[in-house]
């Protein structure tokens, strides 16, 4: 059955995480009620810090990770809040890397943490051949005009930590 497989891997890939990830960085299934222990294994709440000496140094940048009854076989669903600023996410906040694209280089065999780590260098090295929103016109034209990042950092940063 493949839920069941999908499950079997989810859970796996959480024991994982649990046991070992990078500081700074969380993933955890969402809580589904009142019960700590309630929780939804096809839906994650990620955060990851920018990275040390860049632009999006300074905040933790909120991700949900959905995962489909295909995972592994099939990535999960990558997704900053919505009008996220960064030339490969969508309005909608939907990532586009080659490592979350099934057609391109999606591998069953990545970890939670590979994902996460590829999306953190992702944010301060943009793909130029897969634009998904002006924010790679801006980026390519006018680094002046990139201080949207910046304002989007000193944003991530006034949250609350995760």
């Amino acid at each position: 059955m493949a839920g069941k497989t999908a499950l079997e891997h989810i859970t796996e890939a959480h024991n994982q995480w649990t046991q070992s990830h990078p500081d700074g960085f969380v993933a955890t299934p969402v809580k589904t009620g009142s019960d700590p222990s309630s929780v939804n294994l096809m839906e994650w709440s990620c955060y990851i810090p920018g990275k040390a000496g860049t632009d999006w140094e300074g905040a933790s940048y909120p991700i949900t990770m959905l995962f489909s009854e295909d995972y592994p076989n099939k990535p999960p669903t990558c997704k900053f809040p919505e009008g996220f600023f960064h030339p490969n996410v969508y309005p909608s906040g939907m990532i586009s890397i080659d490592i979350l694209d099934e057609d391109r280089e999606w591998d069953p065999d990545l970890t939670i943490e590979e994902i996460l780590s590829s999306i953190q260098d992702f944010l301060h090295n943009p793909n130029p051949y897969d634009p998904t929103q002006d924010a790679y016109y801006i980026f390519s034209r006018d680094q002046d005009a990139y201080k949207r990042v910046r304002q989007q950092v000193e944003y991530y940063a006034s949250l609350p930590p995760p």
